[in-house]
């Protein structure tokens, strides 16, 4: 009854679900699904489908159906397999369990034992990898080993060619001191390497308890020789090793090869052969390509070596005794003298003169040869490397020994010489002002520079100082006495030279060019013609002076005869710097001047001795012989003592200028001896018979003459060297005059 109704609830079932599982089974085929599912009838209205892609089973109640399925009994019977199988493979699962649970124990004993074999084994597998590092630790070693013994003949070979002499072949002999160096240098580098490795093999043997004693014996010998090794290119740079030897050789050469190829200069034979320049210079020092080349290779590869300092040494060495072996070659005592002896004005113009062209000869052609050598030698290494050497060489020649004659110049006391004295040092200065600023513009050169500065700024303030002082001084002469022979004073000789010297192209460029400096330095405008200016103030005061000096005569006609002198005296400047700068019209009114005071003196002077000498009308009558003759005798004595005190006054008075002297004389001729020799005619004549008139006659025409001829003479010196020392004389009293008013300025 039960399976009926079992049965009956079956079918009511799957006819309940039949319409909906049609339309499910539309629904899958639709969506293309159907191939993933299983579908088993569950029973009455009941449908369930498996979806294997999720794996999920749905059911399907109440099922409606229009089509009956049937229990496929053989499915049954499968299931019922399926169960029996399942119940078969779970007994023996748990047989497999109840046995893996007795091999877990055995295999943790395991575990245990392989963890124990592990430790015990750990120490051999780190010593076989170590010993896989020292191997290649090894290889290096013997790697670097065979790089140091090639370097080693290398080395070797080196040292054969280096103990040659370098002047067979320098080149060479340079090549080689630079392989020589690079060899040791890779001979050190190997060195340390190998010795590092052989180091950490070392340490690694002395470790193990098995090292063989021998093999660490081997590894400590091997090292030391490679430390022995290391230190060559150290040693072979000490005093005595291979390298420091090749460089004393090489320094040996550099100085035979300078020695050899330098011979003084003639600088005394210079001046006459100035277009010779270029030729004497290349026998001074013969620098040709080659030697160029040798010098430079063995500076470059000295300076490589840190010994530079030394190759200067003889470089400075060498042209520094062959410049002064060239200095020698001229008369250079001038420097030596004392400061004292400058005070002679003479001496020093000449020594001056000396000194310019000594300095332009050392500057223009010594310095400028070894300028250019210290260039070429030097050029690779280094500006400051070449000016050193040349500055050392400047300053070994004596070039500042020239300096300082300049300031002894400028330190003397001021007088109208010095002014000229120092012009002349600043044209020889401002000549060599170009080539000095070449050779010594670089900072080795401060030193000369310096001096040279301090001497230009003595020699522009000095000769301003003078020059801006020359019409005052000329001022504080006024009370000074004039000549006692109506001459021309020293003062105004003196003034009108020195202002023509001033004026002349000799100085008249350089003084223009120092005032127009020391205004600048003031800040202060340059005006043409204030030397002109200057130089006229000066020429006025000496006219102001010589007025006041020509009344200081108590004589009236040697008053004229002075004026007549010194009027004449400017007139003759005509032609002269000084004449053209005054102009013409001032040449002629001392012309007219000239004229004028030598007139007043004639008149003033002989003319009263005319009246004694004229003969009156009826003197001559035959009554009056005897009254006639005395007459005569008295006349004749009383001209003869006049003229005696005229010609004893006037004996000593000059008239500087000859033309002057001839002209004057002339005029006292041409009036006086007409009127005595017709004087004397008629008292001859008159007298004839008169035994004693020859007593009254004192002169004769000629004698008259000569006597009248023989005034107004310079005073003349036998000896032409009296001459000088008289004028020196003269001239050191007229700057020494100058000097004191400076002083007092």
């Amino acid at each position: 009854m039960a399976a009926d109704s079992l049965v009956i609830i079956f079918f009511l079932l799957i006819f309940k679900f039949q319409f909906c599982l049609y339309s499910f089974l539309i629904l899958l085929k639709k969506n293309a699904y159907y191939p993933y599912f299983i579908f088993l009838h569950m029973g009455v209205n009941t449908v369930c489908w498996y979806d294997m892609r999720i794996n999920q089973m749905t059911f399907c109640s109440d099922v409606f159906g229009y089509t009956r399925f049937a229990i496929d009994m053989a499915s049954m019977v499968n299931l019922e397999a399926a169960r029996k199988c399942l119940t078969t493979s779970l007994d023996s699962s748990s047989a497999i369990a109840s046995a893996l649970d007795e091999s877990g124990a055995r295999l943790e004993l395991l575990n245990q034992r392989c963890l124990s074999l592990q430790a015990s084994l750990r120490p051999i597998s780190v010593q076989k990898c170590s010993s896989v590092n020292i191997g290649n630790s090894i290889d290096s070693v013997l790697c670097a080993a065979a790089a140091v013994l090639n370097v080693v003949d290398s080395v070797h070979q080196l040292e054969l060619s280096l103990l040659t002499d370098p002047s067979y072949d320098l080149y060479t002999y340079v090549s080689d001191t630079k392989k020589l160096e690079e060899a040791l240098k890779l001979l050190t580098d190997n060195c340390r390497l190998a010795v590092g490795w052989l180091q950490g093999v070392f340490e690694f043997l002395q470790d193990k308890a098995l090292t063989n004693e021998l093999c660490l014996l081997n590894v400590k010998k091997s090292m030391r020789i490679l430390q022995e090794l290391q230190v060559m290119e150290e040693v072979a740079c000490l005093d005595g090793g291979l390298l420091t030897t090749a460089f004393d050789k090489l320094e040996i050469e550099f100085h035979r090869l300078l020695t050899a190829n330098s011979m003084p200069l003639p600088l005394v034979s210079l001046t006459s052969h100035i277009g010779q320049q270029g030729s004497i210079a290349k026998q001074a020092f013969p620098l040709t390509g080659s030697l160029a080349g040798k010098l430079q290779a063995i500076v470059e590869r000295l300076n490589a070596n840190s010994r530079l300092d030394k190759c200067q040494s003889i470089y400075v060495e060498v042209r520094g005794m062959n410049a002064r072996r060239s200095l020698k070659t001229l008369d250079l005592s001038y420097l030596e003298i004392p400061t004292a002896e400058f005070e002679a004005v003479q001496c020093v113009e000449t020594y001056i003169d000396q000194w310019g062209d000594h300095l332009e000869l050392v500057v223009k052609q010594l310095l400028e040869i070894e300028y250019r050598l210290s260039i070429t030698v030097f050029e690779k290494i280094s500006p400051e490397a070449w000016m050193g050497c040349f500055a050392k060489i400047a300053i070994e020649s004596g070039i500042l020994s020239f300096i300082r004659f300049g300031k002894i110049v400028t330190g003397r006391k001021n007088d109208p010489f010095k002014l000229l004295n120092l012009l002349s040092i600043f044209r020889v200065l401002n000549g060599v002002r170009l080539k000095f600023n070449q050779l010594f513009s670089g900072k080795a050169c401060e030193e000369i520079r310096t001096v040279t500065k301090d001497l230009i700024k003595e020699v522009v303030n000095g000769a301003s100082e003078i020059f801006w002082q020359l019409p005052a001084q000329v001022k504080l002469q006024r009370p000074t006495s004039p000549p006692p022979d109506g001459s021309i004073p020293r003062l105004v000789g003196f003034v009108t030279d020195y202002c023509n010297q001033l004026l002349s192209d000799a100085y008249m460029p350089h003084l223009t060019q120092v005032l127009g400096i020391h205004l600048s330095w003031k800040k202060e405008a340059y005006e043409e013609g204030i030397v002109l200016s200057q130089i006229y103030n000066a020429i006025k005061e000496v006219a102001v002076n010589l007025d006041g000096w020509s009344k200081a005569y108590e004589d009236i006609t040697l008053s004229y005869l002075f004026m007549m002198n010194n009027h004449c005296h400017f007139y003759n400047l005509k032609g002269t710097e000084l004449g053209n700068m005054m102009g013409d019209s001032w040449l002629r009114a001392h012309e007219q001047y000239k004229d004028y005071y030598a007139a007043l003196y004639l008149r003033n002077s002989w003319g009263k001795l005319l009246p004694n000498l004229v003969v009156q009308k009826g003197i001559l009558s035959a009554n009056g012989v005897s009254v006639t003759c005395q007459d005569f005798a008295k006349r004749l004595n009383a001209f003869n003592l006049a003229f005696d005190e005229k010609y004893r006054k006037q004996s000593n008075w000059v008239i500087s200028n000859e033309i002057l002297r001839e002209n004057v004389l002339k005029h006292l001729v041409e009036g006086i001896i007409p009127i005595y020799r017709a004087y004397l005619k008629n008292y001859t004549l008159l007298a004839e018979n008169d035994a004693k008139v020859n007593k009254h006659i004192k002169y004769t025409v000629q004698s008259l003459e000569n006597k009248i001829r023989s005034l107004f003479q310079p005073k003349q010196r036998q000896e032409n060297s009296i001459k000088q020392i008289d004028l020196i004389s003269k001239i050191k009293e007229v700057s020494h005059q100058f000097r004191l008013t400076l002083a007092a300025l």
